[in-house]
């Protein structure tokens, strides 16, 4: 067995489980979120950024591995895990099902991230007709009356512009 095929093992190994601290994180700051806890959603942020931190630089590590056996075996674009599975047949089962893991986990991760950027949408939506509402309030700047209402100028009408 190869010695690349055991460190992509290793590092799908790590991969897994970090997925799965992030899905974790993702629950975490789903829940606060139903609570409207602040501090609770800054925490669970905080830990899926490391958490992504890390995943990114296991993969830049697994696509380093991956290019050492594209050259290795002389191939033209970097190697999936299926011909990397066909190459080394004893690593094969470990290397597949730690591949099926983790689109399995990345499935629930997209699925769950995919609640939070609806609310976020629509959060962000009901601010964006506050803020345009607010805009042109001050745009529109004009007369109030001793009671706090808007003072609006008539309506020139048609005929009355026009003569």
């Amino acid at each position: 067995m190869s010695r690349q095929a055991q460190d992509l093992e290793v590092l799908l190994d790590q991969m897994v489980v970090e997925h799965r601290k992030l899905l974790q994180y993702v629950d975490l700051h789903h829940a606060a979120m139903k609570e409207m806890n602040l501090g609770a959603m800054e925490q669970a942020r905080a830990q899926q950024e490391a958490c992504r931190l890390r995943i990114k630089g296991i993969d830049s590590r697994r696509k380093n591995i991956a290019q050492q056996l594209m050259k290795l075996h002389k191939f033209t674009a970097e190697p999936t895990l299926s011909q990397i599975a066909v190459l080394y047949p004893p690593s094969a089962q470990g290397l597949l099902s730690k591949r099926d893991s983790l689109r399995r986990i990345a499935g629930e991760l997209a699925l769950r991230t995919n609640v939070s950027s609806k609310l976020a949408g629509a959060v962000l939506g009901h601010l964006n007709t506050a803020v345009k509402f607010i805009a042109s309030a001050v745009q529109n700047a004009g007369v109030y009356t001793k009671t706090g209402v808007h003072r609006v100028a008539p309506r020139i009408g048609a005929l009355e512009a026009v003569g």
